[in-house]
């Protein structure tokens, strides 16, 4: 079990590194300020939309009998049959807690932003080292994902 867990957690932190970086953002801001202002809105959504779980039942879907047939004609008849259906749940407020939260850092000078991951050659030639202030955002800007879960972020050029 071990052995297969390694590579998958490796796998995923080899893929958080070219992930863009989905955040709130405004310039000159700390990122602890960020972090606090990010996780009072999130509260303030959940408090002002709480979640309402729902369950429904997804019917079962009939594929109806065909035939299929090769290059030299030989046929096959393949026989109708239903794909089971099931239950899903979902949260009708999901989409309303979301602005609610939008508005909240909207209201505090921040915007949602996509911040592309640094190519390579840039990731391995910056010095390690973790964004304390987030800067002013360029076309040229990118995120370097560090292995501690911070992020640091390169104007190139």
């Amino acid at each position: 079990m071990k052995r297969l867990i390694i590579p998958v957690l490796s796998g995923l932190l080899i893929l958080t590194g070219c992930a863009p970086l989905n955040t709130y953002y405004k310039p000159g801001a700390s990122v602890p300020t960020l972090n606090k202002d990010t996780t009072a809105c999130e509260v303030q959504a959940l408090r002002d939309v709480p979640p309402s779980t729902l369950t429904r039942l997804k019917p079962p879907v009939y594929i109806p009998a065909g035939r299929t047939c090769n290059a030299a004609g030989q046929c096959v008849d393949v026989p109708g049959y239903y794909v089971p259906g099931g239950y899903e749940t979902y949260d009708p407020n999901d989409g309303l807690r979301l602005r609610v939260e939008r508005q909240c850092m909207a209201d505090k000078g921040y915007a949602p932003v996509s911040i592309p991951a640094c190519p390579d050659a840039v990731a391995k030639a910056a010095p390690l080292r973790a964004t304390r202030t987030l800067p002013r955002l360029t076309e040229t800007s990118c995120v370097i994902h560090n292995a501690d879960g911070s992020f640091q972020i390169v104007n190139r050029g």
